[in-house]
C-alpha cells in the first residue's frame, strides 16, 4: 500500500463510485489488518505526535503502564502524554525526553500490579518518520521481568556455590568446643565414679561447677556458632526495585550524622548523579550502616579526641571525616566511601570479607560478609583499598539498567 493511495488520490475524480467503493475496502482491509498486528505484539506501543499528544496506541500498553484515562477516548489526544501516566518517573521520564527533543533513549522502570508484584519495564522512545521529517515518536514498552529475575538467580547459584567452603568452616570451628565439652564432661564421669568407691564422697562443690561452666560456656559457643552460621548463609531476601540510590545514602547518612558529629567525625554525601539501579532500600541501608560503624571505629582508633564527645559549641574543623559519593563512569554506577581512618594492612584487606574473620575483640565476623552477599545480590562488585595510618576505600560497582544509548537531536 506504500505509495499506492497517494497515486489513487491523483486520480480520484476519474474513479466510478463502483471503483471508489472497491478502493475504500480495500483501505478499510489494510487498516483492520495493521490494527491486528499493532494488538497481535507482546510489547506495548504508543504513537504520539511531535507534541507528545497520542495519536495511537494498542490494549498492551494500556495493560503494562495506568492510566489516569483510557487510551482510546477521545480526550486522551488533547493532552500530553506524560499528564495521562499515574507512574511519576515514567512520566518524568517522558516530559524530559520531549523537553530536551529527545529521538532515541531508553530507560527501565519497576511498577507494581494490582496484585502488588513489582514488574519491570523497558521504555524505549524512537523517532516517527515521515517523508524524512520528524513528525513524531513511537514509544514501545517491554515486561522485562523474566530476564531480571534470571539475572538474580544466576548470582544466587554462584553465592550458593560458595557454601562448602563456609560448611567446611563451620566443622572445624564445632569440632573444638565439642572436644572440650567431651573431656570436661569426662572428668565429671571419673570424679563421680571415684566418689562411688569412696563411701560416696563427691569432690569439692567448686571442682564440680568449674567442669559444668566450661561445658555450658562451650555450648553457648557453639550455639552463636550455629546461628551465625545460618545468617551467613540464609538467602538474601531482596525486593529489587529501579531506586536513587544517592537519595536513599542521603537520608540514611543523615540518620547517623548527628552521631558522628558528636565525636568529631564529619559526615559528606557528594552526588553527581540522578541515575536509578536496582536495589533493596532495606538492604542498602544495612550496606552503609555497616560500613559507617567500620569506618567510625577506625577513626575512633586514630584519633583519640574522637572516643570524647565533641563540645556543643566547638565549631573547629572535624578530625575524623566519613564521605560517600555517588557517580556513573558511563557503564557503570559507582559508590565510593571513604574514612581517613587507622586503615588495614594488606593480610586483612585480603580477608575482609571471609566469614567469621574480625580483627575487633567483640565482633562477628559477619558483617562484611553480609555486605559482600547484598553487593552480589545487586548484581554489583565491591572493591576495598587501604594504607595503615591513611584510611580506607570501599568501592562499590552495579550495572546500570540499560545500555547508555547516544541521543540523536
Amino acid at each position: 500500500m506504500r505509495g499506492y493511495v497517494k497515486r489513487v488520490t491523483q486520480k480520484i475524480d476519474k474513479f466510478s463510485k463502483e471503483q471508489l467503493a472497491s478502493l475504500l475496502g480495500d483501505m478499510a482491509s489494510e487498516i483492520e489488518n495493521y490494527d491486528s498486528i499493532m494488538e497481535s505484539l507482546s510489547a506495548g506501543i504508543i504513537i504520539v505526535d511531535k507534541d507528545y499528544r497520542l495519536l495511537q496506541s494498542n490494549r498492551v500498553s494500556e495493560n503494562q503502564l495506568n492510566f489516569s484515562a483510557h487510551l482510546d477516548d477521545t480526550n486522551p489526544g488533547t493532552v500530553p502524554l506524560w499528564e495521562l501516566i499515574d507512574d511519576a518517573d515514567i512520566a518524568d521520564f517522558i516530559k524530559n525526553c520531549a523537553q530536551k527533543g529527545t529521538t532515541n533513549s531508553s530507560e527501565d522502570f519497576s511498577v507494581v500490579n494490582e496484585a502488588g508484584n513489582v514488574r519491570f519495564l523497558n521504555i524505549q522512545i524512537n523517532p516517527l518518520v515521515k517523508n524524512c521529517d520528524l513528525c513524531g515518536r513511537v514509544i514501545l514498552i517491554r515486561d522485562v521481568t523474566d530476564k531480571k529475575n534470571q539475572d538474580v538467580l544466576a548470582h544466587r547459584m554462584e553465592n550458593m556455590a560458595n557454601l562448602t567452603n563456609l560448611a567446611a568452616g563451620m566443622a572445624h570451628d564445632i569440632k573444638n568446643p565439642l572436644g572440650a565439652i567431651s573431656i570436661h564432661i569426662q572428668l565429671v564421669q571419673k570424679a563421680l565414679e571415684k566418689a562411688r568407691a569412696n563411701n560416696d564422697v563427691l569432690p569439692a562443690k567448686k571442682f564440680v561447677e568449674d567442669h559444668i561452666d566450661v561445658v555450658n560456656e562451650e555450648i553457648e559457643h557453639l550455639n552463636r556458632l550455629v546461628m551465625d552460621f545460618l545468617f551467613a548463609v540464609r538467602p538474601v531476601n531482596a525486593t529489587l526495585q529501579l531506586k536513587d540510590p544517592a537519595v536513599l545514602i542521603k537520608n540514611i547518612a543523615d540518620f547517623f550524622k548527628a552521631e558522628f558529629n558528636r565525636f568529631n567525625v564529619g559526615v559528606e554525601v557528594v552526588s553527581n548523579s540522578s541515575q536509578r539501579i536496582m536495589v533493596d532500600e532495606k538492604l542498602l541501608r544495612e550496606v552503609i550502616m555497616n560500613l559507617s560503624q567500620n569506618a567510625l571505629a577506625a577513626i575512633k582508633s586514630k584519633f583519640p579526641e574522637c572516643n570524647i564527645e565533641r563540645k556543643s559549641d566547638d565549631d573547629s574543623a572535624f578530625k575524623g571525616l566519613f564521605k560517600i559519593e555517588c557517580n556513573t563512569n558511563g557503564i557503570k554506577y559507582v559508590i565510593k566511601i571513604s574514612d581517613n581512618g587507622i586503615g588495614m594492612d594488606s593480610q586483612t584487606v585480603s580477608r575482609i570479607f571471609e566469614p567469621y574473620f574480625t580483627t575487633k575483640a567483640n565482633g562477628t565476623g559477619l558483617g562484611m560478609t553480609m555486605v559482600y552477599k547484598i553487593v552480589k545480590e545487586f548484581s554489583g562488585e565491591i572493591q576495598v583499598e587501604s594504607k595503615e595510618g591513611r584510611g580506607t576505600v570501599f568501592t562499590l560497582t552495579f550495572p546500570l539498567p540499560q545500555d547508555n544509548t547516544k541521543l540523536l537531536k
